[in-house]
């Protein structure tokens, strides 16, 4: 998993994406998909997709696999708070089952969210909802009061509650919070970056533990609100 806009940076609020925006068929992706065959991975990268909206492009998370194929996610929730505005060169993905992006991957089903989505419980329940048993998240999380301790208390609170792996991939500092990580769903964190500086993370996912804990904690069979 790579974070969110990792083909190219956001830059500052004003600063256009539209210009370096690719269709799916373009070099970025054939980049990730030439590196998913030479490795033999499935690999996770953001991207700033062209739009049918002037102007403006999709913030896309796409998934490649060796095989060749390419799924994708186009960011439904766009974040206008503490001041940055992403509407401004970024136009959401429509909110319908054509962009709620669910593939199996090593054993587990895993759901694909971006960045301020995390705050949205909702996004990830419907990922639930649709088989979901891991749920992967690309992010670059504005640096500012509290944000450290909003981002890791939200990835614990969506793999609590989802009863799920949670898988963060995020931008380091000093402009973003950092903290890649990874969540077992009963809220133990199994690895995380520090704040700065590129790193990888690791750690075995286990559907066998997964399946033990939505046995003991059985909250999808117990939702009476939807």
């Amino acid at each position: 998993m790579l974070p969110e806009a990792s083909q190219r940076r956001f830059g500052t609020g004003g600063e256009p994406l539209i210009s370096d925006a690719e269709s799916i068929e373009g070099p970025y992706v054939s980049t990730m998909i030439a590196l998913s065959r030479q490795f033999n991975v499935t690999i996770s990268s953001g991207i700033f997709e062209i739009s049918h909206e002037k102007g403006k492009a999709f913030n896309t998370t796409v998934l490649t696999e060796p095989s060749g194929s390419v799924a994708s996610y186009r960011k439904i929730h766009l974040y206008d708070a503490f001041g940055f505005e992403e509407s401004a060169g970024v136009v959401s993905g429509p909110v319908d089952d054509s962009n709620l992006l669910v593939r199996s991957r090593g054993g587990l089903r895993v759901g694909v969210m971006t960045c301020f989505d995390l705050r949205f419980p909702e996004m990830a329940g419907a990922l639930l909802r649709r088989g979901a048993t891991a749920i992967a998240i690309g992010a670059a999380w504005v640096e500012g009061p509290l944000k450290d301790e909003q981002w890791m208390t939200l990835l614990r609170a969506r793999a609590v509650e989802t009863t799920s792996f949670v898988i963060a991939a995020a931008q380091p500092g000093p402009n973003y919070c950092g903290r890649s990580c990874i969540v077992h769903p009963n809220g133990t964190v199994l690895a995380q970056a520090d704040k700065s500086g590129s790193c990888m993370i690791t750690a075995d996912l286990n559907d066998d533990e997964l399946q033990e804990v939505r046995l003991r904690m059985p909250v999808e069979q117990g939702r009476r609100l939807r």
